[in-house]
């Protein structure tokens, strides 16, 4: 260690003498990229890995471990916070915005290694959250920890942050302005000349990482048929009422759940309803399993019957009206199985859930306005 610290004081010695501050800036935000990116593809390929491990013909055959996996998901994340981490992993991007405003940017370490456990623990076996929102802690936690490392001072250890933060979206999409823009707006950046290009250099860099581990693929992929006209502005004010009024459902679900289930003082009381409620939802609705990226592409493609899967209701999918039947409660339950998964202990985000519900609220509309 006193070694490390005198190479790492030498270094410091020299890069004062020959690089500049801004440069340094531009040489660490490429670091972080690419390390945000690797976080946010080792997430991603974990939870995959556990995925497959559990969706082959044990689900196909018997649906009756549906009850299983969430409590086993959650009972192994709460045994390594409890015993081996010894502390609780607070939510991604709250997480991010409590350490920027109260702390001055300064994360622990452990928030480096911590979500990639814990995160596809919990939605490989089942748990109805996102990944985007520990990404975000690990993104966040490297952008810090490298700050400090390097003794760099409070202002551009939240920029580095927000690089990282922007990586980590940029590597999960593929969609380097759209993160740039989610790192702004969320950690309110100054956006300068001067901190705009390390916000490209870290969600570039990220995309590469993700380009070299994942390939060209994206989640989302569609053809755009039709062209945008004036005359079918109304349909999308009825859109944006509809997800309006989801999204006011989806805020008082969560209160309502996490009030109930913090009156349950047991934390093994809450792992063992919370895991049987997630069963039961995941038993009579297959697509609320995990993160949901398939039936949000199976419904772009028009494959509504491989979106729905196969349910214990033996339902006509041929019915479109039985489709969006169907859908509708996809999109009920969806804040109700992501809230429950984040009361009884489990690890995750929320961003990718309120994808999930405005996707499949798109879906019902436009299914409702073609067949009337």
């Amino acid at each position: 260690m006193p070694k490390t610290t005198e190479l790492l004081r030498k270094f410091l010695i020299w890069k004062y003498k020959h690089i500049s501050e801004r440069q340094f800036v531009y040489i660490l935000s490429i670091l972080v990229g690419l390390l945000a990116g690797l976080g946010t593809v080792t997430l991603k390929n974990l939870t995959h890995y556990i995925q497959l491990l559990l969706e082959g013909n044990i689900i196909k055959d018997y649906a009756g471990f549906y009850f299983v996996f969430p409590i086993i998901g959650l009972s192994l994340v709460f045994i390594y916070q409890k015993y081996i981490l010894k502390r609780n992993i607070s939510h991604g991007i709250t997480s991010a915005l409590h350490s920027i405003s109260r702390r001055n940017g300064i994360i622990k370490p452990f928030k480096i290694y911590a979500p990639l456990i814990a995160a596809p623990l919990t939605v490989g076996f089942g748990g109805s959250v996102g990944l985007q929102g520990p990404a975000v802690t690990v993104a966040s936690a490297i952008g810090s920890n490298i700050s400090q490392l390097f003794h760099i001072n409070a202002k551009t250890r939240m920029l580095l942050i927000g690089c990282a933060t922007a990586g980590s979206l940029a590597a999960m999409f593929k969609a380097p302005v759209a993160a740039i823009i989610f790192a702004v707006e969320i950690f309110a950046l100054d956006l300068a000349f001067a901190s705009l290009i390390p916000l490209l250099l870290a969600s570039v860099s990220a995309i590469l990482t993700s380009y070299l581990f994942l390939g060209s693929d994206s989640f989302f992929g569609f053809d755009l048929q039709d062209t945008f006209e004036i005359k079918d502005l109304i349909f999308y004010i009825i859109l944006g009422v509809g997800t309006g009024i989801a999204s006011i459902y989806f805020s008082k679900m969560y209160f309502y759940i996490t009030q109930f289930f913090k009156r349950i003082t047991n934390p093994i009381k809450k792992l063992i309803i919370g895991g049987i409620a997630i069963g039961i939802m995941l038993y009579f609705i297959p697509p609320l399993y995990g993160e949901g990226f398939d039936l949000m592409n199976d419904l772009l493609l028009g494959n509504n019957i491989r979106a729905l899967r196969q349910t214990p209701f033996d339902a006509d999918l041929t019915n479109i009206w039985i489709v969006i039947g169907l859908l509708i409660g996809i999109t009920f339950f969806k804040a109700i199985a992501m809230t429950t998964t984040f009361a009884a202990g489990g690890v995750g985000g929320i961003f990718i859930p309120t994808l999930f519900m405005g996707s499949t609220i798109g879906n019902i509309v436009a299914k409702v306005i073609n067949n009337i």
